[in-house]
């Protein structure tokens, strides 16, 4: 399989405080890895050290996307190399419909307009597949929406966007079962041999419905253990305290 993500090395620091103490993670075309860990480990860190949030700063390491040397560039600039990233909290956006929202959002990614009734008949065949009520493409992004209403929608925008690493952080979070289901088939549809996904979670709920490639336990910045699916039930059954 063909690399997509490497990552080497990685040390980031918040307000001063070393969060990431030396990861290193390789994620290659056609795969699904999760990152698991208990709460203040660094999943959300990693996440925004791949965009490059300002409010990260890289201390050391290097990352490369497509074999290209990412770690450095704008979090636009690396949106457009084929990174998406969903967020455990989604913004709301008032006055800005979810179908404008989307399809501005596709104009720049793929740098060239959008036909807007092709566009129109593709996000309403994901929304049936995702059991979205049609109407929310006409409101305000996220304006209004359940936690639930909020996250399918961004399973919603990876369909759309069609990234070529999508980083899901906490998207399982607040869900109830069959919203958990619907998010996992989001993946499904979205997964193929020319993409990759990096899930990042505490708990397994959102794993049940899906075949994962290698689940990474991150305790206190370090990836302390990387193995199989199996890896997940351990966690589920013994928790983290022996990874401590």
């Amino acid at each position: 399989m063909s690399s997509l993500l490497n990552i080497k090395d990685l040390v980031v620091n918040a307000d001063e405080k070393e969060i990431l103490k030396g990861i290193n993670l390789k994620i290659n075309k056609g795969e699904i890895h999760v990152i698991m860990g208990p709460n203040g480990s660094g999943k959300t860190t990693t996440a925004n050290a791949i965009l490059n949030n300002p409010e990260y700063q890289k201390v050391n390491g290097k990352i490369e996307f497509d074999g290209e040397d990412i770690t450095n560039l704008r979090t636009d600039e690396i949106a457009k190399k084929g990174i998406f990233m969903s967020f455990q909290l989604p913004e709301e956006i008032p006055g800005v419909s979810v179908t404008n929202f989307l399809k501005y959002a596709k104009n720049k990614v793929e740098n060239k307009p959008v036909k807007i009734f092709e566009f129109k008949k593709e996000l309403k065949q994901y929304m049936d597949e995702l059991k979205m009520n049609p109407k929310n493409m006409d409101r305000s992004l996220n304006v209004g929406f359940s936690g639930g209403e909020k996250k399918k929608n961004e399973i919603l925008q990876m369909l759309v966007l069609n990234p070529k690493l999508a980083i899901l952080d906490e998207t399982d979070s607040g869900l109830d079962v069959d919203a958990i289901k619907t998010v996992s088939k989001g993946i499904e549809m979205f997964k193929s041999n020319e993409n990759a996904v990096l899930i990042i979670t505490h708990n397994t709920k959102i794993l049940a419905n899906l075949k994962v490639d290698y689940v990474h336990i991150l305790v206190d910045g370090k990836i302390v253990k990387t193995g199989r699916q199996e890896l997940a039930t351990i966690i589920e059954n013994e928790g983290y305290a022996k990874f401590r």
